[in-house]
């Protein structure tokens, strides 16, 4: 008996004036699963995130998110029916504490309505006391807790990519979804962000992660998706993947080294 993707997109296709970005791309993503999405630059990985994320509508397709049709909601929405997302280009409070950014993240979860927000009653009070508990254990979940009281920007690049991905949990999201997380790290804060995916899906969460860090996807996902011009050419295990023509000629090329970054 299979298992019932908890993410999957059906014929999923946009446009953009004459360009076809995505053409039919069909995934199914199975719960507790780590998926990559890889292709060359301009294959259309950051716009099926943004179809699936509610960023963009589908000028076609379906997408199904745990049995419900989400294609056309807005990211909010999309948020609350669980699924949270980082992007390429970072996107934090800077001028926030470390603490509060997480904070932010669990914003649509609070029950107090307006009138005990405004008048700080017992309900909203105690609802921040345990927003503030469950973003401090955030904070150590990703290794920041010892910068809670750090303004966001004082952070280095690869800690503030972190934060994001703290704040992404913070809305409890059962399917997580990381554009180019390894973009810009070193070799060892590259170990330090697999371990902290892996730790993500072994708490629940499923993650879709856009990488082009071939050393990470190797040793980290369950599956890789490769697009090509808004495409989809393969599917497999890295190992399938890595032998597949098509994927050869299109992205890795031959004799393909698989160090910090592929070119």
């Amino acid at each position: 008996m299979s298992v019932q993707a908890i993410l999957e997109t059906r014929g999923l296709t946009k446009t953009f004036g004459g360009l076809t970005a995505v053409k039919q791309v069909d995934l199914a993503v199975a719960p507790g699963e780590i998926r990559a999405i890889i292709g060359p630059n301009g294959s259309g990985k950051t716009t099926t995130l943004n179809l699936v994320s509610g960023v963009y509508a589908p000028d076609s397709g379906e997408i199904i998110l745990n049995g419900r049709r989400i294609e056309g909601k807005d990211p909010a929405t999309i948020n609350a029916y669980g699924m949270a997302r980082t992007f390429q280009n970072i996107r934090i409070f800077k001028k926030m504490t470390v603490l509060d950014n997480v904070m932010v993240g669990r914003h649509h979860l609070f029950q107090a309505g307006a009138f005990r927000v405004i008048f700080k009653t017992a309900r909203m009070i105690e609802e921040e006391k345990s927003a503030r508990e469950e973003a401090l254990a955030l904070l150590d979940f990703v290794g920041l807790a010892h910068r809670k009281n750090d303004i966001a920007q004082s952070l280095p690049y690869a800690q503030q990519k972190l934060l994001e991905i703290a704040r992404a949990l913070a809305s409890k999201p059962i399917v997580l979804l990381l554009d180019e997380p390894a973009a810009g790290m070193n070799n060892q804060e590259i170990i330090e962000l697999d371990q902290v995916i892996r730790r993500i899906r072994d708490s629940g969460v499923t993650v879709i992660l856009i990488e082009h860090v071939m050393d990470l996807v190797r040793g980290l996902v369950d599956r890789v998706t490769v697009l090509n011009y808004g495409e989809k050419i393969a599917e497999g295990s890295f190992e399938e993947i890595e032998r597949n023509p098509d994927v050869i000629r299109a992205y890795l090329g031959k004799g393909a080294s698989y160090g910090v970054k592929d070119k």
